[in-house]
């Protein structure tokens, strides 16, 4: 009979396979939805039509909609599902909450007001559409400013409230005084600025110009960086305060690292492409399932591949393949991303959380 070591490492040999199986299923899932992204629009246009324009420098129609506007909008939806996911995680992970999320917690309508800050305070030159240099980084600041700000109010009432559903409506009544505050400022703004705005607030991946993708890629891969050197952070504090301190994580320095990516990642998705909801809440439970497992050596690649993987399809439902017409990005993000907390709550009766 096989000892009890070889039957171990028998099952972590099956267990290491099948997570190998799943993120090569995931890498090639991943790539075969950019490059649908890429081919499939309102206009329709021939598969070799489409490899030409990639691969050709014709001045042509067809190659200015695929490389000025189909292949940076992909690119966009990809950055964007990475970065609102790994936000979703980090959140869940520090607050030990499974309903936690950018959009949920008011982080997202924090890194709004900055925004709404920049737009409706200053004048219409300051117009998303319109920045371009130094302007793009200050409505990244603002947005990041903004989200790190509600972060920490969320956190100094996570120490004085234990139960997660009261923080919950908590977030959600911060998310509402903040949509209160920039009702005020739409009031008070002009037709240009407020108009500017409500565009904004629909949310979209195919606005953003060359400057203001290249500055969304940067920001997002510097909130990437910071996630991955986190991850031994987010395993500790995964399993309580308690036990991090015991090991020697220095509590407050983690969380501003933590806090710090979030409100980054965040941050820069809102400024240029306006709030999309549930992506960061929805993803990393999606992760969590097709892997069964709460490490985050795991979950972080996994989140990131199914964030990207998530996000690309409702860019091309958004679409609306073969119309002249185009979803709000957000409208097709809540769809995916209801039913999956719905589920959540379901299958967690308790109030406990899911870790």
């Amino acid at each position: 009979m096989k000892s009890e070591n070889q039957i171990t490492e028998n099952r972590e040999t099956v267990a290491a396979k099948q997570k190998a199986f799943l993120f090569t299923g995931l890498i090639l899932l991943l790539i075969f939805t950019f490059i649908l992204d890429i081919f499939l629009g309102s206009v329709n246009i021939k598969t070799c039509e489409v490899i030409k324009a990639l691969f050709s420098d014709s001045a042509s129609d067809i190659e200015t909609i695929i490389l000025k506007f189909r292949l940076p909008k992909a690119i966009t939806a990809l950055v964007v599902g990475i970065a609102l996911s790994m936000s979703g995680l980090q959140m869940q992970t520090v607050f030990r909450n499974p309903m936690a999320g950018p959009y949920v917690l008011g982080v997202s309508s924090g890194a709004g007001l900055g925004v709404a800050i920049v737009i409706l305070g200053f004048s219409s030159s300051f117009v998303p559409g319109n920045l371009m240099g130094i302007g793009n980084w200050i409505l990244v600041a603002s947005a990041w400013t903004g989200a790190g700000a509600v972060m920490l109010l969320i956190m100094f009432i996570s120490f004085r409230v234990k139960d997660i559903m009261t923080i919950l409506i908590l977030g959600i009544m911060l998310a509402s005084g903040i949509s209160a505050i920039v009702s005020i400022m739409q009031y008070f703004s002009n037709e240009t600025m407020l108009k500017a705005y409500v565009i904004w607030t629909m949310g979209s991946l195919g606005n953003l110009s060359s400057g203001q993708l290249k500055v969304l890629i940067i920001s997002v891969s510097l909130g990437i960086m910071l996630s991955i050197l986190s991850i031994k952070m987010l395993n500790a504090l995964l399993l309580g305060e308690i036990y991090a301190k015991s090991i020697g994580l220095n509590i407050r320095f983690s969380r501003f690292i933590i806090f710090a990516c979030t409100s980054i990642l965040t941050g820069s998705v809102t400024a240029f492409c306006g709030p999309i909801g549930f992506i960061g809440i929805a993803v990393p439970h999606i992760a969590r399932n097709i892997f069964k497992t709460s490490d985050h050596n795991i979950l972080v690649p996994a989140t990131i591949l199914t964030g990207g993987l998530v996000m690309l399809v409702s860019d091309i439902i958004s679409q609306l393949p073969g119309s002249e017409n185009v979803l709000p990005v957000n409208s097709v993000t809540s769809l995916i991303g209801i039913p999956v907390v719905i589920w959540v709550i379901l299958r967690n009766k308790r109030t406990s959380g899911i870790f």
